[in-house]
């Protein structure tokens, strides 16, 4: 296992504010996945109505995740192009009705685009805004987020989700990507905004061995002193090594999992929460050993 006392960054006293929630990372954290598209690459198609959003997301809490992550926008390679207003329509039913049954719970909106953030924000309070290209598909999503004042998750990405598998080449991998973290984040603090979170963005513009170097990798991203968010769950990088399909892929999510939190991680986004918990929960057992 990896040092803890110098692997990661000040988590002790850090939390972040969701309107009139904190979010505290003491402890890593589980986020849910609640794909409201018909095309993603797991789920897709399997919660388009109020009953199942709602079974889904009673579901995400009660296995112990502090964060559902509402995706209206399918970013899987390849996947079709849809509008500011279609993902509206999909995102607005949702979060309506999952604020009426669970008021409490944090809500995390996938987007890339400020429209969309503005739009949900306003209408239904602070949520944490998740937007898979870091600031770089919409040029007035950081001013946005200045103004909005909530968390937002800052994604690496290269290329667009209809390119970004399009032959990826690096100069040198983590030191371009900490390049890119550095840059936009010194942007987006210019425009007032501080509570942001990172995300090496799996899948989105690597190959196969750009994501397992990430992996073997992540505790670089703790310079930076942000929280990191790790998205791997069931994607193609562990069943095309392993084989099968995103089916049978549970198992490998689970062991990167803890891999990436013996790195650092401080937030497992997942399909699968029962089991992140259960990470969470023997890697703080671990940890707790070790002091």
């Amino acid at each position: 296992m990896q040092n803890y006392k110098t692997n990661c960054f000040n988590s002790d006293n850090l939390s972040i504010k969701c309107g009139d929630r904190s979010i505290n990372f003491e402890k890593p954290l589980v986020m849910g996945i609640l794909n409201l598209t018909p095309d993603s690459f797991y789920d897709g198609g399997s919660y388009l109505n109020k009953a199942a959003i709602l079974k889904r997301s009673e579901q995400i809490l009660s296995e112990g995740a502090e964060i559902i992550d509402l995706g209206a926008y399918s970013t899987r390679p390849g996947a079709a192009d849809v509008s500011a207003e279609q993902e509206i329509l999909r995102l607005i039913p949702a979060v309506e009705c999952i604020r009426k049954e669970f008021p409490d719970a944090i809500l995390s909106i996938d987007t890339f685009r400020a429209e969309v953030a503005k739009r949900i924000v306003a209408d239904f309070g602070a949520c944490i805004i998740n937007d898979i290209s870091g600031g770089t598909m919409d040029d007035k999503m950081f001013s946005v987020i200045g103004e909005l004042k909530v968390p937002y998750i800052m994604m690496h990405i290269k290329g667009t989700p209809q390119t970004m598998q399009q032959n990826p080449v690096y100069h040198h991998l983590m030191n371009d990507m900490l390049a890119f973290f550095r840059l936009q984040i010194k942007r987006l603090n210019e425009f007032g905004a501080k509570d942001i979170i990172i995300d090496p963005g799996f899948g989105f513009g690597k190959t196969l061995d750009h994501n397992y170097e990430i992996i073997a990798n992540l505790q670089e991203f703790n310079q930076l002193d942000l929280p990191i968010l790790i998205g791997v769950s069931r994607k193609s990088m562990i069943y095309k090594f392993l084989g099968g399909d995103p089916s049978m892929s549970l198992n490998g999510t689970t062991a990167l999992n803890m891999m990436a939190l013996d790195q650092g991680a401080n937030i497992l986004r997942v399909h699968d929460v029962k089991e992140a918990v259960e990470c969470v929960k023997l890697y703080s057992k671990i940890k707790s050993s070790l002091q």
